[in-house]
């Protein structure tokens, strides 16, 4: 069982996380103000759903296995830039015509699905809960893997609710300008250079040496 002190120590570093704005954030709000806010909440599940996985996998010791391995870590790196670009240039090159994008929405397992498929393809991910939640437990009190999956749960649960605020306040902030024709464009330009943004971000930085 983790210790109390232990554990409000967690929730406040984990709040302290959570609240700076990064990289999910951005992919989440920008989905948000593009789509409206079904889409960002479905994002924010995809996204939290990637997160229990790479805590799982943390926990199991999967992780080391791929952070252990310099072009393992590459080859998932790079494959989740370039599907990051891949979307962020489709939503750049869609037409202008905003009756065009009305007929055809993503849907939002597809929403899911790529938000999912993101997550899980950014290794980072699973070097920040391989290096995050063992500084918070504790062996002495027995059962680690348990220990550490709690944490893994406390910490995605938590990112729903912060996550689910940013979707909400920016599909307010949309819906408000939604009938302005130059928001429309820019917000699909803003979804996409965010999208295109955080690929070359991802690709660049953090390499596995």
């Amino acid at each position: 069982m983790i210790e109390i002190s232990q554990l409000y120590f967690f929730l406040g570093a984990t709040l302290a996380l959570l609240l700076v704005p990064g990289p999910a954030v951005l992919y989440i709000t920008a989905r948000s103000a593009n789509q409206g806010r079904l889409a960002g909440l479905v994002s924010v599940l995809a996204i939290e759903t990637a997160n229990f996985l790479q805590a799982v996998a943390a926990t199991l010791g999967l992780s080391a296995i791929l952070l252990s391995s310099a072009l393992a870590f590459d080859v998932v790196k790079y494959l989740g830039a370039a599907y990051l670009i891949y979307l962020g240039i489709r939503k750049l090159a869609a037409p202008d015509d905003p009756a065009a994008e009305e007929v055809k929405p993503e849907s939002l397992s597809r929403i899911y699905w790529q938000g999912l498929v993101i997550n899980l393809l950014n290794p980072k991910t699973a070097l920040f809960f391989f290096a995050f939640l063992p500084q918070f437990v504790n062996p002495d009190k027995g059962n680690v893997t348990g220990q550490t999956l709690l944490l893994g749960a406390i910490f995605v649960g938590m990112a729903i609710i912060t996550d689910s605020l940013y979707a909400l306040l920016a599909s307010s902030l949309a819906e408000r300008l939604r009938g302005n024709r130059n928001f429309q464009t820019s917000q699909r330009y803003f979804a996409g250079l965010v999208y295109v943004g955080l690929g070359i971000t991802t690709a660049l930085t953090g390499s596995k040496k």
